[in-house]
């Protein structure tokens, strides 16, 4: 097993065959097999150790990967991943080999299987849960064009708790078409393994012989309808006592497992057989997140996804100066959760299977009666959060962005209808940088500005995010704090928590002429902007309620108004100035700063600021009173051009 990355490219002389001609994979040995497998595993530690990215999952994956591709004819047939954490192996596979080194960056390849990427990307995801939906599509779609195409959905253990999963299984079961659902428990959400008596079972369930038994005794038996169902109850009542799959059997699946996820001969000898059995399928394996990598293997959420490893600098080397980081937001709120936590036992701390992420740990750990991770299942944990607060407690619903998504009929119906007290504290606001368009969170302002009763926080640094924190969980109706991926700015954070004014804004600068309206952590490329313009420059703090009186006064001192937001530019917080003006019968011009409306694809974050044109120079551009300003992209990749 292996402790470190490789240092030099490894040999690779299957994967090197199969890229000369791809039929090769289909005939390889099983002994073959396992070696090419190997191979994958060494180029994928050596390239993720250049580029960063998601790890642990794919590592585990690799023999599955290998297996599809081997016994299925992709791209025909149809290979379905969920999230796409796994999916590194899959593009070493699939021409991609040499593209590795441009995992995540400008222009290179997604984190993600994205369909403009390659044709063996299927279907583009992110989020997870949508393998099952997607491949039930695909699979009727091949029954109704008369296809004879085999369609595979890979979904995990933990995506498999999200409720869309089992949605699409139940639909699954009803229509019944030709698909394989392949469930990767890799131990980290699914019970533990029935041991090798399941095994043994599982070569026999999906065994020809077995098969043939079943469907020819189902010929035989079901028109006496008595016999039928004795055989059939007496056969999950055997499946029962070594195999948790009862449940898929109930819903219309004929179910396999759980087997070995690494052992190769095996996967291929029961792909083969389950991959021409008519009707909904499901193989259970079970795998090892980071397997073959020793560290990776002990720590499988530390290696979920690593950062570049940098070369270590020589030994005579002077050692670089260093100074403390600023916090991240994930922290800030982690710290303020847990000291809210201790002045009200009210609180509970909800998530949706994303406790590292949102900087709860801690919490977990202090609170554990009080900490509720539903896995994920965005919709259940708004509704919950909505349930807890009928009843007099005080949630908070640590989320990112992107995934509020799901629960806006939740958001709208449970909680803000209903104007009850929930606290949502809005993690990865904003471009994230390498996950890409999947992962940012750039519609949050819009999509909860309309929502009545909803107050909403746009903190512009660490401190501000605390007190905020602190001011919207005050609020007796349904609040969200929103804040980004990553570091402060280092200020000073205050530890005393302050209940801020609702809808006040500050003022951070006084100039003239231009005024900019900064919504949120933009603000440092403001006062940039602010200083180059000489104008005044107020830090909103809120985008609902907003501060009129301000806004008001500022339009009538000043020739034009820039509205600065990490936020798309249709329906955000700039809108609602324009809206508050246009009431009012204020003529002044308003530029708008935020995501222009097109989807940012994967690069670092600060690239990707640039590329959206959230920059001090497109503010200055902006606030230029003689100049034209406009935004366009040249390609889906280039950056915005701000040009006068």
């Amino acid at each position: 097993m292996l402790q470190d990355f490789p240092t030099v490219v490894p040999d690779t002389p299957l994967l090197d065959a199969i890229e000369l001609d791809r039929d090769r994979l289909h005939q390889l040995s099983d002994e073959e097999l396992v070696a090419l497998a190997a191979e994958i595993r060494l180029f994928l530690l050596h390239s993720v150790s250049h580029t960063g990215g998601h790890f642990g999952a794919g590592l585990g994956v690799v023999e599955l990967t290998v297996a599809l591709h081997h016994v299925l004819n992709t791209p025909e047939d149809r290979l379905v991943w969920d999230v796409g954490h796994q999916t590194y192996p899959h593009k070493i596979l699939t021409e991609r080999r040499h593209q590795m080194h441009s995992m995540r960056q400008k222009g290179g390849l997604s984190g993600f299987p994205k369909r403009s990427e390659s044709p063996y990307d299927t279907f583009g995801v992110g989020h997870s849960s949508t393998s099952i939906s997607a491949a039930v599509g695909m699979a009727i779609a091949a029954r109704q064009q008369g296809l004879d195409r085999k369609t595979v959905a890979v979904i995990g253990d933990g995506a498999i708790t999200g409720g869309m999963a089992f949605e699409a299984l139940a639909h699954a079961g009803h229509t019944r078409p030709n698909l394989l659902v392949i469930l990767n428990d890799n131990q980290m959400s699914i019970g533990h393994n029935t041991g090798g008596l399941a095994t043994y079972f599982a070569k026999i369930w999906a065994s020809p012989t077995y098969i043939a038994f079943r469907e020819g005794s189902k010929r035989l038996l079901e028109h006496v309808r008595t016999a039928w169902d004795l055989a059939k109850k007496t056969e999950e009542q055997w499946k029962s006592l070594v195999a948790p799959g009862m449940l898929f059997e109930e819903l219309g699946f004929n179910y396999v497992g759980p087997l070995d996820g690494h052992d190769l001969p095996q996967l291929v000898h029961t792909l083969r057989a389950m991959s021409e059995l008519k009707g909904p399928q499901l193989l259970h394996i079970r795998t090892v997140k980071g397997k073959g990598f020793e560290p990776a293997e002990r720590d499988p959420v530390g290696y979920h996804a690593i950062n570049k490893i940098e070369s270590k600098p020589s030994e005579d080397a002077p050692p670089a100066p260093t100074k403390p980081s600023p916090p991240k937001y994930q922290d800030v709120f982690g710290r303020w959760l847990c000291d809210m936590a201790e002045a009200d036992s009210r609180l509970v701390g909800i998530t949706p299977a994303m406790c590292e992420g949102s900087g709860m740990v801690q919490f977990a750990e202090a609170y554990p009666r009080r900490y509720y991770d539903v896995a994920i299942a965005e919709q259940h944990a708004v509704t919950f959060a909505a349930g807890l607060a009928c009843d007099g407690l005080k949630p908070v619903v640590a989320i990112y962005s992107t995934f509020l998504q799901r629960a806006y009929d939740q958001l709208i119906h449970d909680v803000a209808l209903q104007n009850l007290d929930v606290t949502f504290a809005i993690d990865r606001a904003g471009l994230v940088g390498q996950d890409g368009a999947t992962h940012h969170g750039v519609f949050d302002l819009s999509y909860l500005r309309c929502v009545p009763n909803m107050i909403i926080a746009c903190p512009s640094d660490e401190n501000e995010c605390r007190q905020l924190l602190y001011t919207a969980y005050q609020h007796r109706g349904p609040s969200a704090v929103r804040y980004p991926r990553g570091a402060g700015v280092g200020v000073l954070i205050e530890q005393t928590m302050t209940e801020l004014p609702l809808g006040q804004s500050v003022t951070v600068r006084e100039g003239h002429r231009v005024g900019i309206l900064n919504f949120g952590v933009l603000l440092p490329e403001a006062k940039r902007a602010a200083e180059v313009l000489d104008a005044t420059l107020v830090d909103m703090r809120w985008v609902k309620p907003l501060d009129e009186a301000r806004i008001v006064a500022l339009a009538q001192q000043c020739e034009r108004l820039v509205t600065v937001e990490e936020n798309c530019i249709a329906g955000g917080a700039g809108a609602a100035v324009a809206e508050l003006l246009a009431q009012r019968h204020i003529d002044c011009p308003v530029r708008h700063i935020g995501i222009p409306d097109q989807f940012i694809h994967h690069a670092s974050q600060s690239q990707n600021r640039i590329d959206a044109g959230l920059t001090a120079d497109a503010i200055i551009a902006a606030g230029t009173l003689d100049t034209v300003y406009n935004t366009t992209f040249v390609t889906e990749l280039d950056p915005i051009k701000v040009s006068s």
